[in-house]
Order: C-alpha cells, then structure tokens, then sequence
C-alpha cells in the first residue's frame, strides 16, 4: 500500500520536473491565467464603451439638452455640438459613431401630444458597437423622458418599477466573462497537460521502461492526474487571488476555499478525460483536433457561454453527462451569488460521480492501449 503511493508520488513528481523543463507549456500556464485573463476582462463585446456621440440641438430646449446631458461615460464620450451640414461629413470620416438629430420645437410638440421623432444616425460599420448603442440610447432617452414628465403628471404611472441588480449591481458583463474564460482555462489545460505528458511519453519511448518498472497502469495514470491537477490547480488558486481579485478588482462573492474545492474535483475529472483522449490519439495533432470536437461543445453548451434555460431540454438532459456543466453551476453560484455547501451539494456530487467514471473508463482504456 504504502510502496504504491510512494510510486504515485515519485512519478508524479517525475512529471512536474518534465513540464518545467518544458518552455512552451509553462508560457502557456502563464499566459492563459494571467495575460489572456487580463484581457478578456477588457474586451467585452456585449456592452458598449467610450462611444463617440455628436449632438444637432436644433431644439436647444430644457428637454433637449437633459437627452444629451444623459450620455454618460463609460458607455459614451461627452456628446459634441455640431451643425446640421456636417452630419454626412462627420459619419464619412469616421469620428463619430452616433449623430444625434434633435429637430425644432421637440419639447414644445412633446407636451402638445405630437409625438415628434429624434433622428438617431449610426454608423454601421462598427456593427459591435452600432447595434447595442442605439438600443441603449432608445432606452436612455425613453426613461430620461419619462422621468422628465414625471414631476408635472404629464404622464400617469400605476406602479412604479425599481430594479434592483443584485451580486452585480453595474451589470459589469466583464465580472462574467473573466471568471467564464478561467473556467475555460482550467479545463483546457487540465486536458492539455496530461494529453501531452502521456503521448510525450510514448513518442520518446519511456512509456516502455515504465512498464519493466514495479509500477502498475493504475499507478502511472494517477501520477499523471494528480500532477498535472496540482499545477493547473494552483494557477487558478494564484489567478484567482491575484489577477482576478487582486489586479482586476473583481469581487468574490462566496468561499474562495469551496470554489477551490469545486475545482480540485474539476480537475479529477478533466484530467482524467485527458488521460482517455491522448489513448485514443496517436499523436499530439491528433489530440488537438480531438480536443476541438469534445472540449468546444461542451463549453459552448456548458450554460458559461449562454443560459442553459435558453437550450433545448434534450440538449439540457444530454449536458448533465458533461463535468462542465456542474463545474459552471458551482463556479457561478460560489464566485457570483455567493451560496454555501448546502446550496451547491448536487453539483459537486455529480462532478464527483462524473470523475470517478471517467478515472474508471480512462483506466481501462489506458491498460488497454498498454497491452496493444
């Protein structure tokens, strides 16, 4: 008993040595837990930021200019002033994305009843920004109205809607994101790292003076596992601490520790899904494109990238099968809505059951692939 954890241990420590020695991996553990961090966390494409707006007040009433005194930063830059006849020109060369045309007597025609239009110009070619900020300006503009005419009970409202935003009360879509793409990260490293040390093995040949070695299959695949987890596990643990809520300023709403756990039995199953991966390739291009038609849907249909709600229910039932998809529901209850090990009992019991059948078939079919 005793002389096989020994032998787990060495191995794995045998492995650790290996990686460390190899420059790309080590670059790629860096880059993908700080760096590409980093830069998702400022790249957001479903929000608009620092969008250039220009302004036609041809109405230079009190209405009008609260309209634009509501374009706020970070969404937009303060609005500029500028003349009807150079609309064409401004949208021709690029420097502003909005042009905003306020027409004459809008507020006078507004509380006659008239319903005037304000003509909003986009400039279509920057289709990121072209499409979310005119539905934002439609909104700002439909509430800041609304809340103008408020006070002199132009209009009467039944019941008066206060949202309230909890766990991110700024709607900063890129706390999602950046805690998204290190989900994704630790699932690809995790089959990364013991693919490649496996078929590393394999391609030099010390796969076979492994197996003249007082060393069985069982312990040789658990080398791997536990070694390549313990990196990529305390990557995260560093990321987490450091570049997500150190650097970024990114809040932890729940138990660092429990989302910590919730990884640790992440990594069991990935690596493990790794070790059956790199049984099935034959080489280390072969494993890349297995990697592409198994880890890309699962984290496109994992519930990270869109709600799980929003799939269909046979596509819901089937994704249960996936470590993912409970490691995304432990990730985002944890990390976001802050719940305890009473409220995310179920997920960690199905990425349990999940790992263990996945050790359990990778191990065979690594003795398989041992034998052949």
């Amino acid at each position: 008993m005793w002389q096989a954890i020994k032998n787990i241990y060495y191995l794995g420590v045998k492995e650790i040595r290996g990686l460390l020695r190899d420059v790309f991996m080590v670059a790629l553990i860096l880059y993908a837990f700080s760096l590409q961090v980093i830069t998702i966390s400022g790249s957001s494409t479903d929000s608009i930021t620092d969008a250039a707006v220009a302004v036609v007040d041809e109405d230079h009433s009190q209405l009008s200019r609260r309209l634009v005194d509501s374009l706020l930063p970070p969404h937009f830059l303060p609005p500029k002033d500028i003349e009807n006849s150079q609309v064409d020109q401004m949208l021709d060369n690029g420097t502003y994305t909005f042009v905003i045309v306020i027409p004459e007597n809008f507020q006078r025609d507004v509380m006659a009843g008239n319903a005037p239009s304000i003509q909003l110009n986009v400039d279509a070619t920057r289709m990121s920004q072209a499409f979310t900020g005119a539905a934002y300006i439609q909104q700002i503009f439909s509430e800041e109205a609304a809340n103008y005419f408020q006070r002199g009970e132009t209009m009467l409202v039944a019941a008066d809607i206060v949202p309230r935003n909890r766990f991110n009360a700024n709607l900063t879509d890129s706390w999602f994101q950046t805690f998204m793409q290190l989900v994704n990260d630790v699932s690809l490293l995790a089959i990364i790292l013991t693919g490649a040390a496996l078929i590393r093995e394999r391609e030099c040949g010390t796969l076979e003076h492994l197996l003249v070695m007082p060393v069985t299959p069982f312990q040789i695949m658990s080398s791997k596992i536990w070694s390549m987890g313990i990196v990529v596990w305390i990557a995260t643990a560093l990321s987490v601490k450091f570049v997500i809520n150190g650097y970024l300023d990114i809040p932890i709403n729940g138990s660092y520790w429990l989302f910590m756990a919730g990884v640790a039995l992440h990594l069991f199953a990935m690596t493990s899904m790794g070790i059956f991966l790199a049984c099935v390739a034959d080489s280390m291009p072969q494993l890349g494109m297995l990697m592409i038609l198994v880890l890309l849907p699962m984290q496109m249909l994992s519930g990270g990238a869109t709600p799980r709600e929003s799939m269909p229910e046979f596509v819901q039932t089937v994704m249960l099968l996936a470590p993912t998809t409970h490691f995304v529901k432990i990730s985002q209850a944890v990390l976001f809505r802050g719940a305890n090990l009473s409220m995310v009992w179920q997920p960690f019991a199905w990425l349990f059951g999940i790992g263990a059948a996945l050790f359990g078939y990778s191990l065979f079919r690594f003795r398989k692939s041992l034998a052949s």
